[in-house]
């Protein structure tokens, strides 16, 4: 007995071996493959809010600041970030109210662009940021464009994705939003409710876009958690009143474009409902040299055409913006 059981666990040990020689060769062409850069999730606390953050990179690599849009968060940078990590240092915030940062009582803070963007200065701040590219998307774009007036000499570029600041751009999807703008009213502001529901929300990542095959359905269910959270509902109606002080600034933020003349890459999705293309050829009033690439995609474009738009991403950002650094 004791024969044959040695006789077995040698005939293992023999297969074993063999099998982890055969496989070895493998192992070690894979190590030839250059991993992604990793990504780091933190929290800063800003004026007593915990706000939320990734980032990837060397620490002293020109920066690349990802400002999200609604009714997402720095989750809509997830597949991008470490495609440009590896050269600059990617930070994307989330804004109070929004993914992982903090909620407080919108009786005790405003929810306001202008809330939202002195949170985001103030988190470069903490992180020694003292100049960055945008990536402004959506609600990023007022923001950035506000942070830019505030710093118009820290903004070393533009990476302006279905994110508007002309008139031209404000079209149909905009027309209740206006009415709610105009008067205030309890009722304007009830009838936009259906903007933060599942519907509105999966529409918004699906709707122009060219292969809805390729949109994860983890994304609207991702947002959709995050927005059905109590009294967040309140919080985006909240800033889709505010966002009305945003069309006043329109001629500052082309002022800014005029004099400041920021390298500039325009990545739209040309199908978008709500930011149409229409917003996205204005900008070359301001900013002639801009380079501008209409993608046939809707509103997220990044869910569907990350691997047209990241090269077009790094090649700017290493032509025009790794140069100043």
């Amino acid at each position: 007995m004791r024969k044959l059981l040695l006789a077995a666990m040698l005939a293992t040990a023999s297969v074993t071996t063999v099998a982890a020689t055969s496989i070895a060769p493998s192992y070690a062409a894979s190590a030839t493959v250059k991993a992604p850069v990793p990504v780091h999730y933190r929290t800063e606390k800003i004026d007593g809010i915990d706000i939320f953050y990734r980032e990837a990179g060397p620490a002293d690599a020109p920066v690349v600041l990802l400002l999200h849009g609604f009714p997402t968060s720095s989750h809509m940078f997830r597949n991008l970030i470490p495609l440009l990590a590896d050269r600059y240092r990617v930070i994307a915030p989330d804004y109070p109210g929004y993914g992982q940062s903090g909620s407080p009582d919108r009786n005790t803070y405003k929810y306001t662009f202008a809330a939202a963007t002195d949170i985001v200065d103030k988190l470069m701040g903490r992180l020694e940021a003292k100049s960055y590219a945008m990536y402004v998307m959506d609600y990023g774009a007022p923001i950035g464009y506000r942070l830019a007036l505030k710093h118009p000499e820290r903004v070393t570029g533009l990476i302006i994705q279905n994110g508007n600041a002309y008139e031209e751009g404000l079209k149909t999807f905009w027309d209740p939003i206006k009415t709610y703008w105009s008067d205030g009213s309890t009722k304007s502001r009830e009838a936009l409710a259906g903007l933060v529901t599942l519907e509105t929300t999966k529409f918004q990542y699906t709707d122009g876009m060219e292969d809805v095959s390729r949109i994860s359905p983890d994304n609207w269910v991702h947002d959709q958690a995050l927005l059905d959270r109590p009294g967040n509902k309140d919080i985006q109606l909240d800033m889709l009143y505010d966002y009305r002080t945003n069309v006043p600034l329109y001629p500052a933020f082309q002022s800014f474009f005029r004099e400041r003349k920021p390298p500039t890459l325009i990545v739209w999705g040309k199908n978008d409902f709500i930011f149409p293309e229409a917003g996205a050829h204005p900008y070359l009033k301001d900013i002639p040299d801009a380079e501008v690439h209409i993608l046939n995609s809707g509103h997220f474009l990044l869910e569907e055409k990350l691997d047209v738009a990241a090269p077009m991403i790094n090649d700017f950002l290493d032509r025009k913006v790794a140069r100043t650094h």
